[in-house]
């Protein structure tokens, strides 16, 4: 059977949420009913899926078959730069990056199979229906990415994103304005259920490290007559992240009561009654990856790129303005 290694930014949760968000099953409730039928082992036991996982353990699970019978789809890639271990590419908003289940036809992984072919894309997952990713932006955020076709380029990528030497930088709007130019967030994130299920910044042992830095851009007054009686405007920001957490901007923002504009899930703290879509338009949230920064995996060579905002984003900062 396959084995994962347990690191130590994975301690502490759940058996079935590591073997999920590690790529071993597709999501967490099938890993949760291999684990309750023995086919999980952790260092040569079987356990329960409620079961902590530590630092240092040897999880060795049954693999899940390949329900996924995925055909390459002509979706368009806007692709920045290509060679023979990888791509960068600037992501369209609404591009789902892998299937969640078998009905999913058009996300990231298929326009990577129509490119690239599916034996020239890593596997590092082992899982056929996450072909190509190393890492994911949101569904509706927008802006650069990496994709890999080698399992060494691969591999190199997700060590340094757990390293923190890949510089990744994203553009955000949010509500309200800023007195302090910069500032850093330093609080731990977790999955909670309430409802829709979200990630929350709790001060719980399984909560994981998250860091983000942001740079306050430009702020931008309110305009009562044109914004439906909001008088606190907006701030456009630049934030670092020093983690890769789900949700980790938009959880962080909403954290200090700033949250994304046109954010629908990550809400408190904006104005009550404020609709960004009706108001303004937007019909996503205002987050883009602009800025990434990294040495190329096998060669050494130290890539840069920047993106302009996607044409919905720089309209609406048009608007405001």
């Amino acid at each position: 059977m396959p084995s994962i290694t347990v690191q130590n930014d994975n301690a502490n949760i759940r058996l079935d949420a590591f073997l999920a968000n590690s790529g071993a099953y597709s999501s967490r409730s099938v890993a949760a009913k291999y684990c309750e039928s023995g086919k999980v082992l952790v260092n040569g036991f079987s356990k329960v899926k409620k079961y902590k996982v530590a630092e240092g353990d040897t999880v060795e699970y049954e693999p899940e078959p390949d329900t996924f019978q995925i055909n390459g789809q002509d979706i368009p890639l806007d692709i920045r730069y290509e060679d023979e271990h990888l791509l960068v590419i600037s992501k369209q908003a609404g591009l789902v990056c892998h299937p969640a289940n078998k009905s999913d036809k058009c996300t990231l992984v298929h326009a990577l199979i129509n490119h690239c072919g599916e034996d020239n894309l890593c596997d590092v997952s082992g899982q056929r229906w996450r072909l190509g990713i190393v890492h994911r932006l949101d569904a509706d955020t927008s802006g650069l990415m990496i994709c890999c076709k080698t399992n060494e380029a691969a591999q190199k990528i997700m060590a340094d994103l757990k390293s923190h030497t890949i510089n990744r930088h994203y553009k955000a709007l949010l509500y309200g304005q800023f007195k302090i130019e910069t500032g850093k967030i330093d609080a731990p994130v977790m999955r909670i259920t309430n409802g829709r299920p979200r990630m929350a910044v709790r001060d719980d042992f399984s909560a994981k490290d998250a860091i983000t830095t942001f740079t306050v851009l430009q702020n931008y007054p309110g305009d009562p007559a044109k914004l439906s009686g909001y008088r606190d405007g907006f701030s456009l920001i630049d934030c670092k992240l020093f983690t890769g957490r789900t949700h980790q901007i938009r959880t962080h923002m909403e954290y200090i009561n700033h949250p994304v504009v046109g954010d629908r899930l990550y809400t408190s703290g904006a104005p009550r009654g404020f609709n960004a879509e009706k108001l303004l338009g937007l019909k996503r949230q205002f987050l883009h990856s602009y800025k990434l920064e990294f040495k190329h995996p096998i060669t050494g060579e130290n890539l840069q790129f920047t993106d302009d905002l996607a044409p919905d984003l720089d309209a609406l900062l048009q608007q405001i303005r």
